[in-house]
Formats: structure tokens, sequence, C-alpha cells
């Protein structure tokens, strides 16, 4: 691929996306437009590309931007963090929100739906402990097909093997047949799944006690990650946790979080309670 044609490409995702890709990724560009080039019957993502000068098809800007935005992910993705969840959040919830009894969670770039699913099973596993709670679980992406995707909460066999314990399979699927399985209402009723791009103002999304912005800050240059980390500090709880990504950190980019101590990959604001509590011990 032609530099020029390159940041054609680059351009237009930096500009809809905030995505950030190099020289170096021209060959994933290439891997994932091509279908797309195919669909909308250009020659080639050259020709695409040449579409895009001007004003282009709304459609065909979609089309791009939801290939190249959309990630892989599976049912307790990395698995760690979903055990931190378990043994460090959740209990430190129970405490805290013992009387108003409220636990609100954001997955952003929830892409297919198997982390909030995962959470929402997590939790209905602990049932008799949050029986009577209000709990919400907000989950984002940017690309409204991946979104309507995961709101059917319908996997194949595939999918369902990767990462995801049998007994919840057999608790909270039900067998489609053509090996293909659907969550069940219970759990697919816990989530609310809606377009968002993280680029964009935070302030209408509410206040969260835990959000979840796994494998996705890598794509977006420092100063989008900052600003990024910065609104979502904004719309977190006092006492509230953020996970990132295995490859991501807030370190050297926003001061608004500091790691928790002794627990990789979890966030919490500067002034955090349960810094001064560690800082106690």
């Amino acid at each position: 691929m032609k530099i020029t044609d390159f940041d054609i490409y680059k351009n237009l995702l930096k500009e809809k996306s905030g995505l950030s890709i190099t020289q170096e990724k021209a060959y994933l560009l290439e891997s994932r437009l091509n279908p797309v080039a195919r669909e909308f019957e250009f020659a080639s993502i050259e020709a695409m590309g040449a579409a895009l000068q001007g004003v282009p098809d709304p459609k065909l800007v979609t089309a791009i931007v939801e290939a190249m935005t959309t990630n892989e992910t599976s049912f307790f993705r990395d698995q760690h963090p979903f055990e931190r969840f378990n043994d460090v959040v959740l209990p430190a919830l129970l405490k805290e929100r013992v009387y108003d009894r409220k636990m609100n969670i954001w997955c952003a770039a929830a892409s297919s739906g198997q982390e909030p699913y995962s959470l929402a099973m997590m939790l209905r596993d602990q049932s008799s402990k949050f029986g009577g709670w209000n709990i919400s679980i907000k989950a984002t992406d940017i690309s409204r097909d991946i979104l309507d995707q995961a709101a059917t909460g319908i996997y194949s066999q595939f999918e369902v093997q990767r990462g995801l314990p049998i007994t919840m399979l057999m608790n909270y699927f039900i067998e489609l047949g053509d090996n293909k399985w659907q969550l069940k209402d219970e759990i697919r009723n816990m989530i609310k799944f809606d377009y968002f791009n993280l680029l964009d103002s935070m302030m209408g999304l509410g206040k969260f006690d835990v959000i979840f912005c796994r494998n996705v800050l890598i794509y977006f240059d420092e100063g989008d990650k900052r600003n990024i980390l910065e609104n979502m500090a904004k719309q977190l709880t006092p006492d509230g946790f953020l996970f990132l990504g295995g490859a991501e950190t807030v370190i050297g980019i926003t001061e608004a979080f500091l790691p928790m101590p002794g627990q990789r990959g979890i966030y919490v604001l500067k002034d955090s309670p349960h810094l001064q509590a560690k800082a106690a011990e």
C-alpha cells in the first residue's frame, strides 16, 4: 500500500474514532478493509480510498471504522481481572454499599458482549449476597453492528468453549441447535448496550462504581489516552475501580489515577480511600 493511500485511512480513522494506526500496521489495515472494498464493489482498497476524497458515502465510512475497531474478545478473557473483580472489588462494594445497595458498572469497548455478560453471570452466581441490589451494567462500543450482535446474546459453539465454565453454560444458556447458544433473559436483561465513542463527552453517562476499559487504550495516541482517562475519572465514584488491560497503564499519562497496590490492572482515583487505607496499614 502506498503511503498516500495509507494516510487517507489513517486520517479518517483518527478523525472518526480516535484510532491511531502506524505504518507498521498497514498489513492489518489491508486484511480488514479488503472485505469492505469487496462489499462496496471497489476493485481495491486503493480505489476505495480514492472514493473517500471529497464527500464520501457515510455508510462506507461507518463500515471502514467498524472493520478497524471491532476487536476479538472472549468470555472471561485473561481471567485474572475477573478473579480480582470477584476477590477484591465485590467484597469492597458489598461492604461500602451496604445501605444504598446499588452498583453501576461500565464496560467500555464491549465488542461482542462477552465481557459484560461474564460479569453478569458472576453477579448472578452471587445472588444470595446481592439479592435486592440495584445492579446496572452499561456496555458500549463504537460499532453499532457489533452491539446489535451482542444484544442477541447468541454465540457459536466455538465462542462458548473459549473461557466459559461448563457450569455457566449449563446454567445461563439455552441451546438453539446448529451449534448456537443463547444467554437466558435473566442475564441479557442485566446489560444495557449503547453506542458510544470514547472521544465524546462522558458527562451524560452517569457515575460508575467500576469501569472496565481493557485492551482499547493501546489503539489511541497519548493525548487521547489522557483525555479518555481523565474523563473517566470524573465519572468514577470516589471509591470506585478502573480495570485496564495487561499492556495498558496510567503511569506517565495522567495523575488522575494511581495503581491499586498489590492488584495488577486495577486503578483507583488519586485520593481514593482505598489508597488511604493501604497507607494506614
